[in-house]
């Protein structure tokens, strides 16, 4: 972990904690963002890092350090953990300083990384997805990487419930204005035209769909930093297509995981 509270890398798991009147913990005035490892390298950086410091803006936080040094803190923390395989994760906070609502009183921002060993594959099965009955974020908040993730968790424990993997409120790939700009879908993207050149895909294009145009796709699918690709195969009990997992599908996934080792 590294921890700008205490000034450096720490490899003590009982050291790992960040101060309770930090204002991330008590009024969730934080952002974070997460990159993976593979081979002891990391994937697309640079732009997980655009991101965070583009979350950082609109949540009124200052950077205490300039984005060079950020990158080189988190690429040296990912040396330090030996880490060869997982995900690294960092916050930038308002600070610690006092229990009020205002981070006047913070002298400054804090700036916190990890680095989780995890032994994340290629994912080859597909999962059972719902509707979820919990309220979507304003636009405001769902374009921010912040650690407002109270929604999600419950959207996740719906679901479970259920005996799905996850909940359903946006529809994949929507516009960016009132979601988070995906860094994996947005390479996705980019690697897609080679499907289309061979012509597997007829286009590649970003476009709001509704719930009824969704729900009748021919395949459907789940992008993220630590999956990458996820097939779906269901959506509230309804098949999405045959209700197996797509051959396009499995061929974008193959392009995103190449991609993903080139960069090792």
């Amino acid at each position: 972990m590294y921890s700008s509270t205490f000034g450096g890398i720490i490899l003590d798991p009982a050291m790992m904690v960040i101060p309770i009147d930090d204002h991330m913990v008590h009024r969730g005035h934080g952002v974070f963002d997460t990159a993976i490892i593979l081979n002891g390298y990391l994937y697309v950086l640079d732009a997980h890092l655009d991101r965070f410091l583009g979350s950082a803006s609109n949540a009124r936080i200052l950077s205490p350090f300039p984005r060079s040094a950020l990158r080189s803190i988190l690429v040296q923390l990912s040396a330090a953990s030996q880490c060869k395989k997982g995900t690294l994760r960092y916050w930038l906070s308002a600070g610690p300083g006092d229990f009020l609502l205002s981070p006047a009183g913070c002298p400054t921002s804090a700036f916190y990384a990890v680095v989780i060993d995890d032994d994340f594959s290629q994912c080859k099965e597909g999962v059972k997805v719902v509707t979820s009955t919990v309220p979507m974020k304003a636009p405001q908040f769902a374009i921010m990487k912040n650690v407002n993730y109270l929604p999600n968790v419950l959207s996740k424990m719906e679901a479970e419930e259920k005996g799905a993997f996850a909940s359903i409120w946006e529809l994949l790939l929507p516009l960016f204005d009132k979601i988070l700009s995906g860094c994996t879908a947005i390479r996705l993207l980019e690697l897609a035209s080679k499907l289309v050149e061979q012509g597997h895909l007829k286009d590649v294009r970003k476009t709001n769909l509704t719930v009824e145009e969704a729900k009748g796709a021919a395949e459907m699918m789940f992008v993220g930093s630590t999956l990458p690709v996820l097939p779906i195969i269901s959506w509230d009990e309804q098949p999405i297509g045959d209700g197996k997992v797509g051959e396009l599908t499995m061929a974008l996934s193959d392009l995103l995981w190449d991609d993903m080792v080139s960069w090792t």
